[in-house]
């Protein structure tokens, strides 16, 4: 199978799972006519179904022809790992109870997409790993439980950068996903996924995890709305961990009213996780009581200089967030400026990162049925993406025993320091919030990594965050301001987002994901003959398969054509790129499933290029099993 080929049946699989939904093409109502999801909030979807002008089946339907016209064709954005398969009876499922009894509440029959290391029990979660390829779990993660028993229905998974432990989205299963704002660039991470599948209106909404800046910077970047909630607002259960102390989960929307709704039906006590436990009498009845476009007026707010940064490549950005500084001016609100003393310092002796990925993730790893059941083992696997050797070579590092020990109760205690300095500094100044740009820069280039995250602030303090669209560069790429507030303050912090968002309006969707019904479908584009190749040619041999590959010096390009002999028990093929161990992480997807002949190219980045000449790229083969069992060969020039 060719990757035009792949890409045909992916559009064919896609047509065909409309069917096996029970969804028409047409995504509408029966009897009504076409009906527009693109940019729509869940208030307005809502009231599209209460008046029966459309139905949630027809939503979930809508919802998979953008993925289909966008996600793997048009700009091939590559935000989408999974459809859920149950959606469409799920949503029909819904429309019933509708028409029994009426609705559950606002999220009724709304499809929503999840960052793909939330458990849903009906579904893989992979967190974007070949390591956990086809893991099902036994249950569903708390927010999603909740988000179903609200109706919300679960349309499938996004992509992540692998594992959650980065900024640039990019994983083994998954592949490189795309900015619909300018597709040369990275969408931001680890929500990569999450950000992308929201700004195209793929779904109503998403569900992203935030780290250090997983949810705020993909929602900078992508021209949406993020919030990180305060540390025990949100739980944990259920998610893939990256390390206890600063992973949480949160809403990633168009607006700040729909991140008000979903917070309702996501937040309260867990069991499941004790941290929650700080939220009882905290949670007020309903998130969208901060919704006043007024809230500016009279709000005291602390711009944190420092934040700006002070290099050149920072001074886009920051010209885009000093001119929403003075908009919130315009609508009311008193702004002075902040300082927190020592806070680079305090930032570095604050971080937990690295240092709780090893028994966290290790943990999740051998309860899940993985045929990895550790970061070592993970390492050795190479069942990652090439981008995860250096945090997971630092993870295993780590002594088994450092949970606990000094270094780790210094980082703990630097936490609340932070947090008490933060908090002292805005009651000095009786300000409401602090702001700054939630990414001094904007995203790189792809295979770049992101710089001038701002992200560690909250993450650090477990203090709330939020980043709102406040506009674009020169260069026409956006820009999010983020609200910093106190422990579960996130009604404040809604009410001023939302009145600067509704003052400002600097929400616009991708011109790469238009409305289906403007413009034609763009299919892909069909991939240059190969006819002239040029090139070093050279054969690799295994059992089980043969492939020839021809490589161009010059352009770095690697054409390939492989056979497979049993392509029925084959998952997927790769090539990787090796370290210092026997195995290393993914640097190309070739095919994600199989058949018994497959032919393309990729372009090799100059390291990769070098390494291939080195002799440290190899070729596998996976199977569909558990086993993680393979067909592994080297590849080696003349």
């Amino acid at each position: 199978m060719t990757q035009r080929s792949s890409r045909r049946s992916f559009l064919q699989s896609s047509g065909a799972a409309l069917a096996v939904l029970g969804l028409g093409r047409a995504g509408q109502a029966q009897g009504a006519g076409p009906y527009e999801v693109a940019e729509k909030s869940i208030a307005e979807l809502q009231e599209a179904m209460t008046s029966g002008r459309v139905t949630s089946a027809a939503l979930v339907s809508l919802y998979l022809a953008r993925i289909d016209a966008y996600d793997r064709s048009g700009p091939r954005l590559n935000s989408i790992i999974a459809i859920n398969p149950n959606a469409g009876a799920d949503a029909r499922a819904l429309d019933a109870e509708r028409r029994r009894r009426g609705p559950r509440g606002p999220l009724h029959g709304v499809p929503v997409l999840l960052k793909d290391n939330f458990d849903t029990y009906d579904m893989p979660t992979t967190g974007g790993s070949l390591a956990l390829s086809g893991i099902v779990p036994a249950t569903d993660a708390y927010q999603v439980r909740r988000l179903r028993q609200a109706g919300a229905v679960i349309l499938g998974k996004v992509n992540l950068h692998e594992l959650a432990l980065g900024l640039t989205t990019i994983s083994s299963l998954g592949g490189q996903t795309l900015n619909p704002y300018d597709l040369r660039r990275a969408p931001g991470g680890s929500s990569g996924g999450s950000g992308v599948a929201v700004a195209a209106s793929f779904a109503a909404f998403a569900l992203g995890t935030d780290t250090s800046g997983s949810i705020r910077i993909p929602s900078s970047h992508n021209a949406v709305v993020g919030l990180r909630p305060t540390a025990g607002l949100s739980s944990r259960s259920g998610i893939i961990p990256f390390g206890y102390t600063q992973d949480t989960g949160g809403p990633i929307a168009r607006t700040v009213a729909d991140i008000a709704l979903v917070l309702d039906a996501t937040v309260g006590y867990d069991p499941g996780d004790v941290i929650t436990s700080t939220s009882q009498g905290r949670i007020p009845p309903t998130y969208t009581a901060a919704l006043n476009a007024g809230a500016l007026k009279g709000a005291r707010l602390a711009v944190l200089t420092e934040f700006f940064g002070a290099a050149p490549e920072d001074e886009e950005v920051g010209q885009v967030v000093r001119r929403a500084v003075e908009d919130m001016k315009a609508g009311g609100a008193t702004v002075v400026d902040i300082t927190v003393p020592n806070l680079t310092q305090q930032l570095a002796a604050s971080n937990l990162l690295t240092q709780e990925l090893k028994p966290y993730l290790g943990g999740y790893l051998r309860l899940s049925g993985s045929p990895v059941r550790s970061v070592d083992e993970l390492l050795a696997s190479g069942l990652h993406t090439f981008q995860l050797q250096g945090i997971l070579e630092a993870a295993s590092a780590l002594p088994d025993d450092y949970i606990g020990g000094d270094d780790h109760r210094r980082r703990l205690a630097a936490r609340a320091t932070l947090a008490a300095a933060v908090i002292k500094a805005m009651d000095d100044l009786r300000v409401d919030a602090i702001v700054y740009p939630t990414a001094r820069r904007i995203a790189p280039e792809l295979g770049g990594n992101q710089a001038g995250s701002n992200a560690g602030l909250s993450a650090q303090t477990g203090l709330p965050a939020i980043s709102v669209p406040a506009g674009r560069t020169a260069g026409g790429f956006p820009v999010g301001v983020e609200l910093l507030g106190r422990p579960f303050m996130e009604l404040t912090l809604l009410g001023l987002a939302h009145a600067y968002e509704q003052a400002t309006k600097h929400r616009r969707p991708p011109g790469s994901t238009p409305p289906l019904g403007s413009v034609p479908v763009r299919r892909a584009a069909a991939e240059p003959g190969e006819a002239a190749v040029a090139g070093v040619s050279f054969a690799v041999r295994a059992t089980g398969a043969t492939a020839r590959f021809t490589f161009d010096e010059r352009t770095r390009r690697l054409r390939y054509e492989i056979v497979i002999s049993n392509p029925r028990t084959a998952a997927g093929v790769y090539l990787h790129r090796r370290s210092t161990r026997v195995n290393g992480g993914v640097i190309h997807i070739l095919a994600k499933s199989s058949s018994d002949r497959l032919n393309g190219a990729v372009t090799l980045s100059e390291a990769e290029a070098a390494d291939l000449k080195a002799g440290k790229i190899y070729l596998s083969v996976l199977s569909s099993g558990r086993s993680g069992s393979r067909i592994r060969e080297d590849l080696v020039l003349p």
